[in-house]
């Protein structure tokens, strides 16, 4: 058979008669594993045809076994039309060539080119393998080509593939519904084995129309057809259907099965079912550690961790030996309860049962030990690690960010890249913290350029990260610009909140409210997070108005309950307007109780409109709820101080020193020209801090004139004439 005739321009890239040097017989049929390897590490075209430039570079175009392997890479990532220029480029395809390329065409929906190609191999009295012929029926049946697959199942019947299960189970999709009579008969392992397919081609629906088909045949159940089912059940997330499966179990007396109840168990873990789970497992005659795991796993994964810790003590105590897959929801579960004492008690656990040789146990516990405030515990764990993966790295540096030990993360980030190991999409998101709170843009530029060159920002989550990054470090023109570069259709919520709120923090309220806008057009729902952001920008220019609105649009429109943060912009904005008392009368309606979040912004209030009554209730909860915070204490002293209650501000002076308390200094960064500079509140250890203060007072002065002529804004009304003391 004629093959298409392909233009010349789309043929030159893969020339079939370039030879730059000869080439052994052995080499134009079995592929160097070095460069084949490569292959599977390609995730994007670029890569790829930058790999099979140099096969051509080599004189290595010609390797049928190179070839089959870039055919099948092409067509992975989409390229369908590279895959058949290289395929037609090879002078003299093998049969192994022939089933790369009938898989990559049936793959994609060309019926019609893959019996021609499969006709051009009958030619050549060639035949592909058995696991094409499945896919050709299935071309045939497409095309409505009842010739052409009796031909398909002549050859199959003439080579021996009708012994083949798979094979046999594909004559069920055609339309000649003669050959499937023609069948041996249908048993139980020939309906399982459907199931299995159906399964095995990700066509979880077809494997339940298929069971129907069974059961209307009045066929046996066998206890590999329902565990198939019951995957296929936790694939699609249907934990009505396992219910239903479940009953057909008992009806069947398949209850007894051990792998049939595992699979059970699977399903209502998986699914997210744990009361049913227990009660299944309770009922289990005999339960092995695979039964134990699936149980504990359960319970960690669904948010009890108490429970998951009392069951691996049952499961000790019943004489169970614990493995890997016990010991690391259980390390989950302690990172959950954040108790340190619990911790090195499974830590122990796991080394005298051995677990501890998997690096997979030792991040769980670096994980475990950082989320319990065992930060010198993490730490020698991870040093004693002789065979550090990336997720040791990883979970280190997010440990650091997280304990606020920045330059350690840093450091630890480039000790990482020193011994050679690659970044990759989670390392950076993790480091990227880091950066911005020592206020390192260049760091986050570089990381930037390598995650571009890497390809790492084609996810999402990374793309978002680097936007709130930049928003951080004051840069909302880069983050607009990540923010546009995204398609429409690829933005989620996370993407719409974190643009959204960068502008909120900026103070910048057009901008907050027209990307507001368009994410209400892109039909995309508005959460908890988007009217934190929304309300933030309220109180930072002082709109009330609006963000009462914003307030009732989330609770009416949108049924968002308001959480401690949402009560805490209203009382904050509210209070800044003067209507304390109203700040007041909403934090009593809270339906929950109020903590220092909502209390804080109502001392403030109080502080700027001398309302001494509120502002002694508010510190009095604020000191019960942070008795160590020193900054409640001052702010207290300081609302003394402007009503002229001297003898209150003396006793908060004895009080702070007699309990030893010290106000927190602020802290801020600035980064120049790749240095960062740290000030504290009235420092001038700094070289050019007199320049520096000269500039604040002259800033002061602006200030000050600014609100004598009146302010734009006439319901944000700041107060600036306090006298702060010194405690």
């Amino acid at each position: 058979m004629l093959r298409p005739q392909w233009p010349t321009h789309l043929i030159n890239p893969f020339p079939p008669k370039l030879k730059l040097f000869t080439a052994s017989q052995s080499s134009l049929t079995r592929p160097p594993s070095s460069l084949s390897s490569l292959l599977a590490l390609c995730k994007i075209p670029r890569h790829l045809q930058q790999i099979h430039a140099r096969f051509i570079l080599h004189g290595l175009h010609q390797n049928t076994a190179l070839a089959s392997k870039l055919i099948d890479a092409y067509s992975n990532l989409g390229h369908l039309g590279i895959s058949k220029q290289v395929f037609y480029s090879i002078s003299d395809p093998t049969t192994t060539l022939y089933s790369t390329f009938l898989g990559c065409l049936c793959k994609f929906g060309e019926h019609k080119q893959a019996l021609s190609v499969y006709q051009e191999m009958a030619l050549k009295s060639m035949y592909p393998d058995e696991v094409a012929y499945p896919l050709l029926l299935r071309s045939s049946s497409q095309l409505l080509d009842d010739e052409t697959g009796k031909k398909i199942h002549g050859h199959a019947l003439k080579l021996g593939f009708d012994l083949s299960e798979t094979v046999r189970c594909a004559f069920d999709d055609g339309n000649d519904r003669q050959l499937f009579e023609k069948m041996t008969a249908k048993g139980s392992v020939y309906w399982s084995s459907l199931i299995f397919e159906a399964c095995l081609d990700g066509d979880l629906e077809k494997s339940f129309h298929i069971f129907n088909r069974m059961r209307m045949e009045r066929m046996e159940l066998e206890p590999v057809t329902v565990i198939n089912l019951l995957r296929a059940t936790v694939d699609l997330g249907l934990l009505k259907v396992g219910r239903c499966i479940h009953s057909l179990i008992v009806v069947s007396s398949l209850c007894e099965d051990m792998a049939v109840s595992t699979a059970l168990l699977t399903v209502y873990s998986k699914l997210r079912s744990v009361e049913d789970a227990r009660l299944l497992f309770d009922r289990m005659p005999e339960r092995d550690s695979v039964v134990w795991n699936l149980m504990i796993s359960a319970y960690s994964r669904n948010g009890y961790p108490k429970d998951s810790l009392d069951l691996l003590m049952r499961m000790v105590r019943s004489g169970v030996r614990t493995d890997l897959f016990t010991a690391i929801p259980a390390i989950s579960s302690v990172a959950e309860l954040k108790s340190l004492e619990w911790g090195k008690q499974i830590h122990a656990h796991a080394i005298r049962n051995g677990s501890d040789y998997q690096v997979s146990v030792h991040n769980s516990l670096i994980d475990m030990y950082f989320a319990c405030n065992g930060l010198e515990h993490a730490q020698k764990i991870f040093y004693s690690l002789t065979n550090k993966t990336l997720v040791s790295w990883s979970a280190m540096i997010k440990g650091y960010v997280k304990h606020e030990q920045f330059y350690n993360a840093l450091s630890l980030f480039a000790e990482m890249k020193l011994a050679g190991f690659r970044i990759d999409n989670v390392t950076v998101i993790n480091i990227l913290p880091a950066c911005v709170n020592i206020g390192a843009l260049k760091q986050v530029k570089d990381l930037h350029g390598y995650s571009i060159k890497c390809a790492l920002n084609s996810l999402l989550s990374v793309n978002t990260a680097f936007l709130v990054s930049y928003a951080k470090c004051g840069c909302i023109e880069m983050a607009r610009k990540l923010f546009d570069e995204t398609e429409v259709d690829s933005k989620d919520t996370i993407t719409w909140n974190s643009m959204i709120g960068a502008y909120s923090k900026h103070g910048d309220w057009f901008n907050c409210l027209e990307l507001y806008n368009q994410m209400k057009q892109s039909m995309i729902k508005p959460d908890h997070v988007t009217f934190l952001a929304l309300l933030t920008v309220c109180v930072n220019l002082g709109f009330l108005e609006e963000g009462r609105q914003f307030f009732e649009e989330m609770k009416e429109t949108y049924h968002c309950e308001p959480s401690q943060e949402h009560y805490a912009c209203m009382v904050d904005l509210l209070g800044r307007a003067g209507h304390v008392n109203e700040a007041s009368e909403l934090i009593n309606k809270m339906p929950f109780k109020p903590d220092a979040r909502v209390w804080g912004p109502l001392l403030s209030a109080c502080k700027m409109h001398s309302e001494t009554r509120l502002a002694e209730l508010a510190a009095e909860k604020l000191i019960t709820m942070e008795p160590k915070n020193a900054g409640n204490y001052v702010l207290l002293s300081n609302i003394y101080a402007a009503s002229g209650k001297w003898d209150e501000v003396a006793k908060m002076r004895i009080f702070l020193r007699d309990r030893g308390l010290k106000k927190i200094p602020g802290c801020s960064w600035l980064e120049i020209n790749g240095q960062v500079h740290e000030f504290h509140v009235a420092d001038r250890s700094h070289p050019k801090a007199n320049y520096i203060y000269a500039i604040l007072e002259n800033l002061e002065f602006e200030i000050k004139e600014y609100e004598e002529k009146g302010s734009n804004y006439p319901s944000y009304k700041p107060i600036c004439s306090w006298r702060y003391f010194q405690l």
